[in-house]
This record gives structure tokens, sequence and C-alpha cells, in this order.
């Protein structure tokens, strides 16, 4: 379609033929486009009808939702799979976030097993680590924190922010933490995420004498510490302010786990798994 359409668009400045032959396309596929110009297009009265439902619905519905829709409310049966075409031919999809899915450069690289298997107690600091990213939202867009946090007394061992969710802020993550400390036999534990399983983390944590420790897949409760403080976080800082820029959700957070380290009254008595499940739901 767009082929013919360039072909018409330039035929009083180069032969058809020629064109037809650039682009790869029959002369008779060209004429049948030109002739089907200047008849209506069959399928606006339908995209008319899905861009209604569109408006009603905030244009959050995609196709299979569309289908019904149109089904229930304007009687109209259609394959869904023409309804898809339609709503790609006159932009009418859904206009959602969907959640990104990252892939790493073929299959998982390093996988380790579950040490910590939710022994959150730890006898001495830097003795077991939990570490994850999370992420932050601005009206600049989306900022990535990567924390790790001391079983032993909860604080925040190392924090970094950065506007990728990159192998470098987990690593640089580590890097601040162990100059703080030349503990040794220390583990950290981990979620599966394609920052933790990389050649780097693999790397870095030999080098530093580091087990890795992983969740088990689809068990988040295996690293409910720290997604314990990143909901601490949010709830006492993060929510409270509508954070227009990147510089800003930077200063609030390290202002704020400053504040946590060295301020908030923490308690003693650990969450247990039992405790975690309730909380987070």
């Amino acid at each position: 379609m767009l082929k013919y359409a360039a072909i018409y668009r330039h035929r009083e400045k180069y032969p058809i033929r020629v064109m037809c032959t650039f682009f790869g396309v029959s002369k008779s596929g060209y004429y049948n486009f030109t002739k089907r110009m200047d008849k209506p297009d069959r399928d606006e009265d339908l995209a008319e009808v899905i861009t209604q439902c569109q408006s009603l619905c905030r244009k959050t519905y995609g196709y299979r939702r569309v289908h019904i829709w149109l089904d229930r409310e304007k009687n109209i049966q259609r394959n869904p799979k023409t309804v898809l075409r339609i709503m790609h031919k006159f932009g009418l999809l859904a206009e959602i976030r969907r959640r990104r899915k990252y892939k790493s450069m073929g299959a998982t690289l390093h996988v380790y097993a579950n040490h910590l298997n939710r022994n959150f107690r730890a006898e001495r600091p830097n003795q077991k680590w939990v570490t994850d990213i999370s992420y932050i939202h601005t009206a600049q867009g989306v900022l990535y924190l990567s924390a790790i946090r001391d079983l032993y007394d909860n604080s925040i061992v190392a924090h970094r922010v950065g506007t990728e969710q990159s192998v470098n802020l987990v690593l640089n993550t580590i890097r601040d933490a162990k100059t703080k400390t030349a503990a040794t036999e220390m583990q950290l534990h981990s979620d599966q995420g394609f920052q933790y399983t990389s050649h780097g983390y693999f790397n870095l944590t030999k080098e530093y004498g580091i087990t890795p420790s992983m969740s088990r897949r689809g068990n988040c409760l295996d690293n409910a510490m720290v997604e314990n403080f990143f909901s601490i976080l949010k709830a006492e800082c993060i929510n409270r302010h509508k954070i227009k820029t990147f510089y800003e959700a930077k200063t609030l957070i390290d202002d704020y786990i400053w504040f946590y380290n060295n301020q908030r009254i923490q308690f003693k008595t650990k969450l247990t798994p039992l405790e975690l499940r309730c909380q987070f739901g």
C-alpha cells in the first residue's frame, strides 16, 4: 500500500515501470491500487464505531475487549482479527503502559541456589545482604533505585539511582557497599533479574568473595526484606511528594535513606515470612 502510494505520488516524475521494478511490485497491482483510490474505504464505518468505543473506555481496550463491546453494545459481529487489523490501520490501538519484558542475549547465564531460604536473621553486620531494584515515578520519567540492605540491623548499606535498569547500576551499588567493609564470608541475596544473572555480576561477586543467593522464580517473598524497605521508602517519602524531576527524586531518596539509617527508630524484632505475607497482601 505504501509503495503504491509512493509510486502514485511520483508518477509525473518517473516512469511507472521503472518505479514498480525499483519497489518490487507489479504494474497490475499498482493500477488496481489507483482504481480503488476514489472508492470509499470499506473499513471506515467500523473504524468509526471502534473510535466511539475507545473514546468511552479512554482508549484502554485491546482488540479482544473491543470485539466483545461491538457484539454487546452494537450487535456487530466481526472476526477478532478483523477488529485488530482495523484498529491497527486507523491508529485505534490501546494507549496503556505495558510491562517491559527484558531479555538477555540468549539463555539465562548464572542462576544461584537460594542460600538465604527466608532466614532473615543475621548474627553480625555484613553477613547477609539483600538487594533489588525499584521504580520511582517522576514527571520526567521513571528512575530506578538499586539498594542493598543489611539484615543485621536493616540499614541500607549502599544505593544508586539511574535512568536505566542496567547491569552497571547493580555493579556500582555493590562496589559502593563493599568499600564500606572488609568482611568476608558474605552472602548477597537477589531475585533472578537479568542484572543478577549476568557475567558482570558473577565476576564481581567472585572477585569480592561474595556468595550469591537467589530467590526461586515466582517467589517474591524469598526477597521480602528488601521489598519491605522499598515499601517503607515509598510510604514515608516518595508517595508524599509529586516529584517532577530525576534530581528531585534523587535528593529525596538520599535524604530519606540518611534519616532511615541514622535517625529513624528501628525495631529489633524482624518480620517473619508470615508477617511479610500479610503486609504485602
